[in-house]
């Protein structure tokens, strides 16, 4: 155990030494670092937000189905129940439907109004909520199939635009963080290569004393990962900043503004899982950045 401690003790005094001789080479690998996770962890959240905006449009998204004049919508309800992406139906009948449209014209005498159209001109309708916007469309479909409906309406438009908004979102997130982790990776590469060079010659005894390469580039390596979890942490401050500035912004916004802001509200998994993401994935661009720099010098 003791001997366990002292090379611990090594590993992290020869890390720490290497880290305060970087100078601005380790701000260099920082900083770019800090900007992928940034970025990434930006594009990450906007599209966590944008994927459950989608779905609080798919859920609060009604689907309208309008039966025949001589269909009741209590013939139609157990078929519409037994539809798996059905979460919820209400029924309006053309009794009601009759009432509120004759109310909403100013009309007083709405038997009166009845008797002069000889009949009531509306037909019972049943709204229905949908599993998730993803499955509107062929559930539209599959209701229009049923015996005695006329016909199914739906805002679909507005569900297709964020769909591809969330598509589009993720290519470019996708792209983004391949362009800058190839960077990032590059730059923690040269840095340690640097660091290394700075400090050739206390490796070379080490060699001579028979130091094994695992034991000499150790520190290095781990100064790579510190690099990676630096920037994990800043990254994370920022994003962390910008949702505070932005929550202060939309407080007390019209009504539409804010189901759009309770919309965009991470879960509490995902605002826990957001900087561990950063912080591992900003380790590993370290650890692949050090261990190409140091594999160069193992070599030689």
């Amino acid at each position: 155990m003791l001997k366990f401690f002292t090379k611990l003790d090594y590993l992290l005094k020869e890390t720490v030494l290497g880290l305060l001789r970087g100078g601005w080479m380790n701000w260099a690998a920082v900083s770019t670092v800090t900007v992928l996770l940034f970025l990434f962890g930006l594009s990450l959240q906007t599209s966590w937000q944008v994927e459950k905006l989608l779905n609080q449009f798919g859920s609060q998204l009604e689907i309208s189905v309008y039966l025949e004049s001589s269909t009741p919508a209590a013939s139609i309800e157990p078929y519409v129940a037994k539809i798996p992406d059905v979460v919820a139906m209400q029924t309006i009948t053309k009794e009601q439907a009759w009432t509120k449209l004759v109310k909403e014209l100013g009309i007083s005498d709405i038997e009166g109004a009845t008797q002069q159209l000889e009949e009531n001109p509306l037909v019972d309708e049943i709204k229905v909520k949908a599993r998730n916007s993803q499955v509107v469309p062929a559930l539209a479909t599959q209701l229009a199939k049923l015996p005695g409906v006329d016909t199914v309406q739906y805002v679909d438009e507005a569900v297709k635009r964020i769909a591809q908004l969330h598509r589009g979102l993720n290519w470019i997130t996708l792209t983004i963080t391949i362009i800058l982790t190839t960077t990032a990776i590059a730059v923690t590469s040269t840095t340690t290569r640097l660091i290394v060079m700075a400090r050739r010659r206390e490796i070379e005894i080490m060699q001579l004393v028979g130091a094994t390469s695992a034991w000499i580039y150790l520190p290095f390596i781990l100064q790579g990962i510190t690099f990676g979890l630096v920037g994990g942490a800043i990254a994370w401050s920022f994003i962390s900043v910008i949702q505070q500035f932005i929550a202060k912004l939309l407080t007390n916004q019209p009504e539409f503004i804010q189901f759009i802001t309770n919309g965009l509200q991470l879960t509490t998994a995902q605002i826990l899982l957001l900087p561990l993401i950063l912080l591992s994935f900003g380790a590993t661009v370290g650890l692949i950045g050090s261990l190409f720099a140091v594999r160069h010098f193992a070599k030689s």
